[in-house]
């Protein structure tokens, strides 16, 4: 097959293979359709107002400072003597959009929200505000529209300020908050003055919201353990505590407002969210007012934690909820339906009011989650086949009756806690079910994916065998039969037709039949299968077993080091001892002894930590240094050379130096202005685009021969990562150039060692963008190895390695391209069932850059190998026109 239309298929399959994710994984969970349930007793309050502290971690608001006294006096007070609280658990992703949407909708996060880019919910959902008669709030721009924008009607109101306001660098964060409490003040006394509004916020089932965003930009700006985080805590129980007088003093203290303070997510140490740790998820949740139950004093509690020994609560109950329990308990305090996505679970035990009304929202509760699962189901039976049917057994239609009656007779037998309990079973079976139905056709749609890739994988490997071996070399090329496309066109109709009759949407159609024509493909080349077979027949089993045993422990230590960071310096510590493995260390001790120093060294940096570490501009300086010494060495050399040439050689090597200078100076510059809260120099800005510009040209401009252009490529990249480093990472790059040049040696090593007679002397090869095609060699089974080396770590610096080692072992970069591609799908199926559709949006979207980056790997080579070519083998000069050197 012609290379370009190989190509160009494999980027259609791979396409297909990556969106495919989207449809499996990646699909919301939302239903409509629903009708709405509400309890039909009179609710406790008229009245609802939510403050919900951005970004605030439940120790933080609970512990004493270091004088004994809370930093939220106000609310502690509520705590030991007019209410209830607890920890909200809140659930991963731990941002603020699914964390509101978890408090005021109900539901956790929807995943099909990936391809918003976790902006927006992609799809309308229901939602507290939605169902109260009116909704007023307050805050962030990025927070307060989405309610707005899906609810029915014009009935919630929202008071935003300019979004530019939200600076995490701001020198008080604390005015973000002031905001709020200043414009819900005047908001009331706007009404007291205007009629029409007054009536308004008169009226029941009503909801105030407050977000105050100030604890969050000050936890990013400066960390949680930061005295600007702290004072704002403070600050907004000061706050919480006047807009609660206000109420109390507009209402007439009528006793008919319930008020809830919490928080959306936590804040790690080191002033990120978004993960798992405790510090994220735990947030806490105070609640007073109409319909609460008053602090509960007890004289032991059973946590699984120390957290109330050192909030010095052990004495007031503490009562722990989800999240997504808060919004049906909001919407069972003012009477208003349950918000109908709503995934939770009323905490009766926060409600002061009577069995019979605990017992009735839980029945209203159990209903509203029984309807998702019945509307999911109805769903999916429409556009399924009768007889391929499989219904969630455990909640069949007869069940979900007999619990209902059962429960419905308990309340009336005066039975509640049973019915409590019996109706909890039913929400348990219903979101279980709902799970089912969600991932119904997971399966199907992950077997054709799986066919697709196997057989993608299976024709690369043929094209190798066929294309790039001596394996099927003198053997005859038999016809196919002419049964074989009236086979699979029958297949295929077979598919479409079954497709057709479920109403399956047109991407299906795709992940379906792609694999027909791709096996296709593969069955056409059956009788090189033959031809592979025959010769593994004749090759040793012991060596066979060995080959696929390193190649498949190989495949297993990439796919383990994008989790574990380890598995590098595994895979680096192998090999660091290749040379000792075979005759290397004997015919080239220098060069061996440095390989393996070098692999070790480069082996300490996946052991570093990544996150919540302390910058160290020292090392980076120090790195700045070792590469101008390294600089100066090829001065003296080049000062030597006589001719024109080289006089512009020395001058681009100087403009090298003054350009790594430079960004040791930026670097340095840039961490003293940043300690001093002077924000980045204009200077610095001009300085640090000036050198990423120059880095990818100045190299065009040095000597194409083989190391000095290497060592050229090094110092123009290392200029640039300097000025993206805070510490040791910045030594990475240079111990790894170090590997790469001693590679070079070794490759020529184990080209003698190998027999194959094309070793060239290193020091008289020169890069050619002209290459004769005629000179390239068959592979050879050493060449896998070099494959594995490539994917290991592919950068630029590796790649114009690697363009060295093309260039002195005369290997074709086509043939080992296709055997990355086999490589690297091999992986992505790995990835593709390791995709996550739960956990933190890091966790979600590292699973899809996994699969993406495996996927896109020979994509990716491809882009570098010319970026490559183009760095090694093109030649401009000051001063003429530029010339391409060829051998």
């Amino acid at each position: 097959m012609n290379m370009l239309l190989f190509f160009t298929l494999g980027l259609f399959v791979h396409f297909v293979f990556f969106v495919s994710i989207f449809d499996i994984y990646f699909t919301s969970p939302l239903v409509h359709g629903m009708t709405p349930q509400f309890t039909p007793l009179p609710p406790p309050a008229k009245r609802l107002v939510l403050f919900v502290a951005d970004g605030l971690r439940a120790d933080a608001l609970y512990e004493l400072d270091e004088n004994g006294n809370s930093r939220a006096p106000f609310l502690r007070n509520i705590i030991m003597y007019e209410g209830s609280w607890g920890i909200s658990h809140t659930r991963v992703p731990t941002e603020s959009r699914p964390g509101h949407v978890a408090l005021i909708a109900g539901f956790y996060e929807d995943v099909s929200a990936v391809a918003k880019g976790w902006k927006e919910n992609p799809v309308e959902f229901d939602s507290l505000f939605n169902e109260s008669k009116y909704t007023w709030s307050w805050g962030s721009p990025d927070i307060l529209p989405m309610f707005a924008k899906g609810a029915s009607g014009d009935h919630v109101y929202t008071y935003s300020y300019d979004a530019k306001t939200e600076d995490f660098g701001a020198n008080d964060a604390t005015k973000l908050d002031t905001w709020v409490f200043d414009n819900v003040k005047d908001f009331f006394d706007t009404a007291r003055n205007n009629q029409s509004l007054f009536s308004k916020i008169n009226e029941e089932k009503i909801v105030f919201f407050l977000h105050l965003l100030g604890i969050d930009t000050n936890g990013h700006a400066h960390r949680p353990s930061s005295r600007d985080y702290k004072d704002n805590i403070k600050k907004v129980d000061d706050g919480v505590k006047e807009i609660v007088s206000m109420f109390k003093h507009f209402y007439g203290n009528d006793g008919k407002t319930t008020f809830i303070f919490t928080s959306d997510h936590g804040m790690t140490d080191w002033g990120f969210h978004g993960a798992g740790h405790p510090s994220e998820t735990l947030t806490p949740l105070v609640t007073w007012g109409a319909g609460i139950k008053y602090a509960q004093k007890v004289s032991a509690q059973q946590f699984d934690d120390a957290f109330l020994k050192e909030w010095r609560l052990e004495n007031w109950k503490r009562q722990d909820i989800n999240q997504a329990d808060i919004a049906p308990l909001m919407a069972s305090l003012i009477g208003v339906p349950f918000p109908l996505n709503s995934v939770g679970i009323l905490p009766v035990d926060y409600l002061n009011n009577t069995d019979l009304f605990k017992a009735e929202s839980m029945f209203t509760n159990a209903v509203q989650i029984l309807e998702q699962f019945k509307v999911k189901m109805t769903q999916k039976k429409e556009v399924t086949l009768p007889f391929l049917f499989t219904p969630f057994k455990l909640l069949s239609d007869s069940k979900q009756l007999n619990i209902l009656r059962k429960a419905r007779s308990y309340i009336k037998q005066g039975k509640f806690d049973e019915a409590v309990s019996l109706c909890k079973e039913l929400i348990h079976l219903a979101l279980e079910g709902l799970s089912y139905y969600h991932t119904y056709d997971r399966f199907f749609l992950g077997i054709n994916v799986v066919a697709g890739f196997v057989g993608w994988t299976s024709y690369a490997s043929l094209l190798i065998i066929k294309s790039h071996s001596n394996l099927t070399r003198g053997l005859t090329v038999k016809k196919s039969s002419h049964l074989l496309p009236y086979g699979f066109l029958a297949a295929g109709l077979l598919v479409a037709l079954f497709l057709l009759i479920q109403a399956c949407p047109w991407t299906y159609y795709v992940y379906c039949l792609l694999p027909v024509p791709i096996w296709y493909a593969v069955l056409r080349e059956f009788q090189v299968v033959q031809d592979l077979v025959a010769s593994l027949l004749t090759f040793p089993l012991s060596h066979f077993v060995g080959y696929l045993l390193v190649f498949t422990v190989g495949i297993e230590v990439l796919v383990l080091s994008f989790f574990y960071r380890y598995m590098l310096t595994a895979g680096l510590i192998v090999f660091a001892g290749w040379p000792f493995l075979t005759k290397l260390w004997t015919q080239a001790k220098i060069t061996s002894l440095s390989w393996t120093v070098f692999s070790l060294l480069l082996a300490v940096f996946p052991l570093m930590p990544v996150v919540g570490r302390t910058p160290d501009i020292s090392l980076v300086m120090g790195a700045g240094l070792l590469v101008l010494l390294l600089s100066l060495f090829a001065v003296p050399s080049l000062i030597k050379r006589k001719g024109s040439l080289a006089k512009e050689e020395l001058l681009v090597h100087l403009l090298q130096i003054l350009s790594t200078v430079l960004s040791m100076y930026v670097v340095y510059s840039t961490n003293s202005s940043l300690l001093r809260k002077q924000g980045l120099p204009l200077m610095n800005q001009i300085l640090s685009w000036a050198v990423l510009a120059s880095s990818l040209v100045v190299p065009l401009l040095s000597s194409p021969a083989l190391f000095q252009r290497l060592f050229s490529i090094l110092l123009s990249l290392m200029s640039t990562y300097l000025l993206l480093s805070t510490g040791y990472e910045a030594l990475f790059p240079l111990v790894l150039s170090c590997l790469m040049f001693v590679w070079i040696h070794m490759e020529q090593e184990t080209l003698q060692q190998s027999g194959i007679s094309c070793k060239k002397k290193l020091a008289s090869i020169q890069f050619s963008y002209t290459m004769d095609i005629t000179q390239f060699r068959q592979l050879y089974l050493d060449d896998i190895r070099r494959a594995f080396f490539l994917i290991l770590i592919p950068f630029v610096l590796v790649m114009c390695a690697f363009e060295a080692v093309q260039l002195t072992t005369q290997l074709s970069s086509k043939s080992l391209f296709l055997i990355v591609l086999v490589i690297s799908d091999i992986m992505a199926l790995h990835f593709f069932f390791l995709v996550k559709d739960y956990g933190s949006w890091l966790d979600i979207g590292t699973s899809i850059s996994h699969y993406v980056i495996v996927m896109s790997m020979t994509i990716f080579l491809v882009f570098l190998n010319g970026l490559a070519q183009v760095l090694t083998t093109k030649k401009l000069r000051l001063r003429g026109k530029p010339k391409s050197h060829h051998m």
